[in-house]
């Protein structure tokens, strides 16, 4: 059923009525419906917000951000994770953010070749979003696709970000756990301790295992931790061969077992990471709107030379 009409149905549903419809749907963990509530979410954020209204979700979904700079096989590790959690018999979701289409506006990857082979297990949903512009590497519909899955009934949601390195940190607002995923031959003693990664992680993933300088990351690593009132667990893994996957498994069941058991302040974390998201795109949202008439007045202003670019900037912003 379309859910683009501006005064409902072709069948005369009410636009209310079927918004009512998709929520119980959405709950009942029909994929069609979670799939029609994400493309609003990304699209139509007025009609979203009523439909969380709607779903009031329940807070249950464990969510891990999967984080760190390119190349460094997140995807890879993440097709394995789902293998480990589904291993458990729970209900995996993964949000993966891709960088935008500068044509389409879409996510440029896709949803990820490396995740495909989950395609026919219907406890596994894989969504790629496009980042849209939006830093940090998430998308700004991230919380209420989180959200969603949650209504929807996923145990576990695996985030995974876009890997544009040293900005990449915004993941840590809307996650229980966070993993940042390094290679060796990263460079400078460790490239990311100088990025704001180096504190954001509860669990720091070494992958490529098989490439020289694996170890002497590791211990690096360590140093860095080492007296530090944060004690994140630093572990070896190859995402490809599968070793010290099971470690990993056990390091994110770990604080998952907190959570489950009612944590207040992993769940509070979460929550308020995603009530600051919420608001900082519909913040963006409404300014974008507002401005861009304007905008282009100023822009003339600029261009006949009767202000500068810093100027017409500061009284945009009033």
């Amino acid at each position: 059923m379309p859910l683009t009409h501006k005064k409902g149905s072709t069948d005369g549903t009410p636009r209310a009525l079927r918004l009512t419809q998709l929520a119980a749907r959405l709950r009942n963990g029909d994929r069609v419906a979670l799939a029609k509530g994400i493309s609003l979410a990304e699209n139509d954020p007025a009609r979203a917000s009523k439909l969380m209204g709607l779903l009031r979700p329940t807070g249950r979904t464990f969510v891990v951000g999967v984080t760190g700079p390119p190349g460094t096989g997140k995807s890879t590790l993440v097709d394995k994770l789902i293998d480990s959690f589904r291993g458990r018999g729970l209900k995996v979701g993964v949000i993966a953010v891709d960088p935008t289409s500068p044509i389409t506006g879409g996510a440029l990857l896709g949803d990820r070749i490396r995740m495909t082979g989950h395609s026919s297990d219907k406890g596994v949903y894989i969504r790629s979003m496009a980042s849209r512009g939006w830093t940090g590497g998430l998308s700004r519909a991230t919380s209420q696709v989180i959200q969603l899955m949650d209504a929807a009934g996923f145990d576990l949601v695996l985030l995974e970000t876009v890997g544009i390195g040293q900005s990449d940190i915004e993941v840590v607002g809307v996650s229980h756990a966070v993993l940042v995923v390094l290679m060796p031959g990263l460079g400078d003693d460790i490239q990311v301790s100088k990025a704001g990664l180096m504190e954001v992680g509860d669990v720091y993933v070494v992958n490529k295992s098989d490439l020289a300088g694996a170890d002497t990351m590791i211990v690096s690593l360590l140093g860095l931790f080492r007296g530090s009132s944060r004690t994140p667990s630093v572990l070896k893994v190859s995402a490809i061969s599968g070793d010290g996957i099971d470690k990993l498994e056990g390091a994110i069941e770990s604080i998952r077992s907190r959570f489950t058991k009612g944590n207040q302040e992993l769940r509070l974390k979460s929550i308020r990471g995603m009530i600051v998201e919420t608001a900082r795109a519909s913040a963006m949202r409404k300014f974008a709107q507002a401005s861009d008439v304007r905008a282009d007045r100023l822009a003339r202003q600029v261009l006949a030379g009767k202000m500068t670019v810093e100027a017409a900037a500061a009284r945009l912003e009033k």
